[in-house]
């Protein structure tokens, strides 16, 4: 028997991802002219750039841990295909086109023009504050071993075995005693990625720090980044963030948590034009927030709208499958982590989309 079936004939008229598909592809257009630069004219055929970033799409809002993963699920998943415009009987791309332009990525710099164009559609639509912001960091878990971080000169007794003689893939290690520092040790999985603790209570961890901007009237992130972790990393990418926004001649504002409290980043963000409604800090010392901004009553409205920059963190980390990252080095997890973002900003839009109409 022949059949005239078609992938669209299989996805419902009222599914969401047709919603979220239209948006994806709106912002693509306005990608055209990068993508048209990233490619030669003649060679050998490839996989669209446009079709990498919408699998891109596909892999964060689906959960897909791992590119190879989602190649062999695109063999048999008619929803896949019709996003990305394959014919029900055409075959899936090889996983390691990935990584093949992953660099061309890089070097052009997509992930920050795809969230940059997703912000601009946003506002289009009238979505965003260009007013009132948030802003706050997370941990997330690099793609290495506790076991590969290892002196940067080792001495007689770091051969990298058991103390028994085993330096098999996977040999029993013990740590405890030792004296391990960022500034000895170096990871041999992931050099840039560094030792960091949420808290006296909580285990070190080989770890990469995210950074999220978000705008108050709905929840958007505006910007993102992802740096090294260091102490000192969530208020310098803060103020990196906020440089980067579109200037204004009126007084703005960003909300922040205790950790943002200091002398210095108060004075820098008042010097960018931004009050800073930052949680007051006051465990055994003095608080850099005063009365003259506590006193309004929009810095208690900061304080509770700031909260809901954990939504897109705990989205990335759970939903997008980012609690632990899936490359090595900080500027393809960057990359990633861009794109996570902005993924979640086209769920927001959509949504958002849905409630107006």
């Amino acid at each position: 028997m022949l059949s005239s079936l078609s992938t669209e004939d299989l996805i419902p008229v009222d599914h969401p991802i047709r919603r979220i598909r239209v948006v994806v592809e709106e912002v693509l257009a306005r990608l055209d002219a990068e993508f048209d630069a990233m490619y030669a004219d003649s060679g050998r055929r490839s996989v669209p750039p446009e079709t990498l970033l919408k699998a891109t799409v596909l892999m964060a809002m689906y959960s897909m841990r791992s590119e190879r993963a989602f190649c062999e699920r695109l063999n048999y998943d008619m929803l896949f295909k019709w996003f990305l415009d394959i014919p029900i009987d055409g075959k899936a791309f090889d996983p390691t086109t990935f990584t093949k332009n992953r660099q061309r990525v890089l070097d052009h710099e997509i992930a920050d023009r795809f969230l940059s164009e997703v912000v601009i559609v946003a506002k289009l639509r009238r979505y965003t504050s260009s007013e009132h912001f948030s802003v706050d960091g997370t941990l997330l878990q690099a793609w290495a071993s506790n076991k590969s971080f290892k002196p940067n000169e080792p001495g007689p007794g770091d051969d990298g075995g058991d103390g028994n003689g085993f330096k098999g893939r996977n040999a029993e290690v013990d740590f405890k005693g030792q004296k391990r520092s960022n500034k000895t040790h170096t990871s041999t999985t992931d050099p840039e990625a560094m030792l960091f603790r949420k808290s006296n209570a909580a285990a070190a961890e080989l770890s990469y720090m995210g950074h999220l901007l978000i705008e108050n009237r709905s929840g958007l992130i505006v910007d993102a980044d992802l740096t090294q972790a260091t102490g000192f990393a969530e208020r310098q990418a803060a103020k990196t963030m906020l440089k980067r926004l579109p200037g204004t001649g009126r007084r703005r504002t960003v909300a922040a948590d205790k950790s943002y409290d200091t002398r210095d980043f108060v004075a820098d963000v008042r010097d960018l034009g931004f009050t800073p409604h930052v949680a007051q800090n006051t465990s055994n010392r003095r608080s850099a927030i005063d009365g003259r901004t506590t006193r309004h009553g929009g810095y208690e409205v900061s304080q509770r709208i700031r909260k809901r920059v954990e939504e897109p963190f705990g989205w990335i980390k759970t939903v997008g499958a980012g609690r632990k990252l899936r490359f090595i080095g900080q500027a393809r997890n960057r990359a990633w982590f861009k794109i996570e973002a902005a993924v979640y900003n086209l769920l927001r839009i959509c949504a958002l989309d849905t409630a107006t109409t």
